[in-house]
């Protein structure tokens, strides 16, 4: 059965130039530092927060919610790297 309603054929996707490939593999690569870097905060500041709540100087709350942001920023990253993982094993099992 057509699909009515498509008066012309769609357009084709254009492949990007070989020019493009450098660039967003470096941002790509970037990003996932900034990522990690990010996660490497987040649990430092987990620490001291830890820190000053152990010497009388910090609040349990302050501490537990940077302890929170901290497990929840390394669950994100995990599952960023299943992501990626799963994304390579697809592309290796692709026929050639």
């Amino acid at each position: 059965m057509p699909i009515s309603g498509l008066s012309s054929p769609l357009p084709s996707a254009s492949l990007p130039s070989t020019t493009a490939a450098p660039e967003s593999a470096s941002g790509f690569s970037d990003t996932l530092h900034s990522l990690l870097d990010a996660v490497d905060q987040k649990a430092g500041a987990a620490n001291q927060a830890i820190g000053r709540m152990l010497d009388g100087s910090g609040d349990v709350h302050e501490a537990m919610i940077a302890m929170q942001e901290a497990d929840t920023m390394l669950q994100m990253t995990v599952q960023v790297r299943n992501k990626l993982v799963q994304a390579y094993q697809d592309v290796m099992r692709m026929p050639v």
